[in-house]
């Protein structure tokens, strides 16, 4: 089917294309600090997917890192718009009526509009609380809209996964849900702790767990689309 060629071939430039970017920017603020105009923007000595140093608005925030950041969002929007269309097209191949397959659609562009408007904004500087607000709910709703999309894609998939047993390998679609599954739990515990005013919890410092969760997050979030890739079969 020439729709899961395309899916298949998509799904890998999403993982690609957006961990690339991410950690050429975090590579560039941290290594090469000459090629940073103001030098209050450069970071030392972190690794934040282990220590949370830093967030990932934070090092793509600059200039000239933010060249690199927004167009890589805008293709991976662009990408993610694309990959949710094919999807809806191959569950009506093979199970019209499925009840899901809207919202899948709804879902995944929904986030990949947030992810665009998130990436259009950010190095915006405004110093007006509503603002800061508006920035944060963007962020948040391209989480939840695209776990909620990955979660039905999944789940659609594995409730007709016998029409799909010449075409996927069904080790990879259990090892996706399993990924989706503990995304929305970390989601669950970790929302109410993030959410707390200040930084201090129980004597630690929150702001290197939050960096550190959202870096984690997003090489989660994209792991889902390399899976994918491996998930469809070659022919």
């Amino acid at each position: 089917m020439d729709q899961i060629k395309k899916i298949k071939s998509i799904s890998i430039w999403i993982f690609i294309v957006p961990f690339i970017g991410v950690n050429t920017c975090l590579l560039l603020i941290t290594q090469f600090h000459d090629l940073f105009p103001n030098q209050v923007d450069v970071i030392h000595n972190t690794f934040p997917y282990l220590d949370g140093g830093t967030s990932i608005s934070r090092t793509a925030r600059p200039f000239p890192t933010w060249l690199i950041f927004k167009p890589a969002m805008f293709l991976t929007s662009f990408l993610l718009i694309k990959y949710w269309i094919y999807n809806k097209k191959v569950i009506e191949v093979f199970n019209f009526e499925n009840k899901y397959k809207n919202k899948i659609i709804f879902f995944g562009i929904a986030s990949a509009i947030a992810l665009t408007i998130h990436s259009i904004f950010l190095g915006i500087k405004f110093d007006n609380d509503l603002y800061k607000l508006f920035r944060r709910v963007i962020m948040l709703s391209f989480i939840v809209f695209e776990i909620v999309a990955q979660a039905y894609l999944v789940t659609s998939l594995y409730s007709f996964k016998d029409k799909l047993t010449q075409y996927i390998n069904i080790k990879i679609l259990k090892l996706k849900i399993i990924l989706v599954t503990s995304l929305i739990v970390v989601a669950i515990i970790s929302i109410p702790i993030i959410s707390l005013p200040g930084n201090d919890f129980l004597g630690y410092n929150l702001k290197f767990f939050k960096h550190a969760l959202e870096w984690d997050y997003f090489l989660g979030v994209i792991t889902f689309y390399l899976l994918t890739f491996f998930m469809w079969k070659k022919n």
